[in-house]
């Protein structure tokens, strides 16, 4: 028996016990219904597994959200035959149907789910990536995104038109003339911007998945693209979200726009005496016991010969970013050990050429007359300098008589 404290809540005056029992009842049988039809899916679902085995794991994710569905479904049907019409049933009605909109949504989003995985999965990234599946594997995860931001925004807003209340202000909203200026002013937020910055990079192929960018001066891997946000893995692993905004206003360099392989060059300051002919032979040698070199480009030359030294500049090839610091730093190290060892003449040095200037005589400081003469001498070497020194450094009453001993 319902207490009487129950029945005076939900306000059920008038109401025969056995509309009770018959909405019990009705919701059982129901119930046994959605059961019925779980079972006939899943038989379905195991006689064409073996022919179709996407079915089976569909089945797999939306289990436990197609149950759910179905009961709430056969409650909802039960709540709206059988219920009297009390407060109470009205706002359960009410209640039930938002939950079976919410249950819809989520089944919507696990198949949707389901197939795009399916997609991508045909598209798999990392270092042997192609563009074009980095591509398809950008374009498929934003899609996947926007339908599930899809399905949600209809689904509340289903779930909010089942208020009359709500259904008014949608009927006066849609009839009103400034409607589309609420939208223009919404689409200039940057919330909105980013998300259609999303949409051009998603199809505009600026950026994809695991492509390799240079942003904000840091080098990293594009790890996921957002409907507002683009996430870099930095070569430490540290993670830079970006605006998706940034990469629509702002230059940045992708080098795996149109394929992988990079340049990379080393460059190294030796001396004169080095044999650029002998160098580029250790360099071949190098290069042929390496499986980082793509067996591309291999270029020796001397870039520059100024400042006592000589500038060798080395050019090299690999088939990714990665790959090609790796090259970079083995070549740089094998020359160097090189160098040491069977051209140690090469090494960097810096000359100074001293050279004794002429005097006339030991001990004597040079000369700085024009014509070279120690007999010319300004202030010591002669008697007359040496007069014109104690002229110039004898103390005078005449404060004019410095400036004039100089004329």
């Amino acid at each position: 028996m319902i207490p009487m404290a129950l029945l005076d809540l939900v306000d059920l005056d008038g109401v025969p016990e056995r509309g009770l029992g018959f909405l019990l009842l009705l919701t059982v049988l129901l119930l046994a219904v959605a059961a019925l039809v779980v079972l006939i899916i899943e038989l379905v679902v195991r006689l064409v597994a073996p022919s179709q085995p996407w079915a089976a794991s569909l089945l797999r994710e939306t289990r436990l959200a197609l149950r759910l569905l179905l009961a709430g479904v056969a409650v909802q049907i039960a709540v709206s035959l059988a219920a009297p019409e009390t407060r109470f049933s009205v706002a359960l009605d009410r209640l039930l149907t938002i939950a079976v909109i919410g249950l819809f949504a989520w089944v919507l989003i696990e198949v949707v789910d389901h197939a795009f995985d399916g997609a991508m999965a045909r598209y798999p990234t990392g270092a042997d990536a192609t563009r074009g599946t980095r591509r398809a594997h950008t374009q498929l995860t934003f899609l996947q995104r926007l339908a599930t931001v899809t399905i949600i925004v209809v689904a509340v807003s289903a779930a909010l038109l089942t208020f009359p209340q709500m259904q008014a202000l949608g009927g006066s909203l849609l009839a009103s003339a400034g409607l589309a200026s609420i939208i223009a002013g919404l689409a200039a937020q940057s919330t909105l911007s980013n998300v259609f910055a999303g949409v051009q990079l998603a199809f505009s192929d600026a950026i994809r998945v695991d492509d390799i960018v240079i942003v904000e001066g840091e080098w990293g891997r594009i790890e996921e693209i957002t409907l507002t946000y683009v996430v870099v893995r930095i070569w430490d692993d540290r993670r830079l979200v970006v605006p998706s905004t940034h990469f629509t206003t702002t230059p940045f360099e992708n080098w795996t726009r149109t394929g992988s392989e990079l340049l990379g060059s080393v460059e190294l300051d030796l001396d004169w005496r080095v044999s650029p002919a002998a160098m580029r032979a250790r360099l071949d040698t190098v290069l042929d016991g390496t499986p980082l070199w793509d067996r591309r480009v291999s270029v020796l030359q001397v870039s520059d010969a100024t400042g006592g030294h000589v500038r060798v500049r080395i050019l090299v090839s690999a088939a990714d970013a990665g790959s090609l610091f790796d090259l970079r730093n083995y070549v740089r190290e094998q020359l160097v050990e090189w160098v040491r060892h069977e051209s140690p003449g090469a090494m960097p040095r810096t000359r100074v050429q001293v050279e004794q200037a002429a005097s006339g005589g030991e001990g004597e400081p040079a000369s700085v007359a024009g014509d070279g003469s120690a007999s010319r001498q300004l202030f010591s070497g002669t008697p007359e300098a040496q007069q014109r020194a104690t002229q110039m450094m004898a103390p005078s009453a005449d404060p004019e008589a410095p400036s004039r001993a100089g004329l």
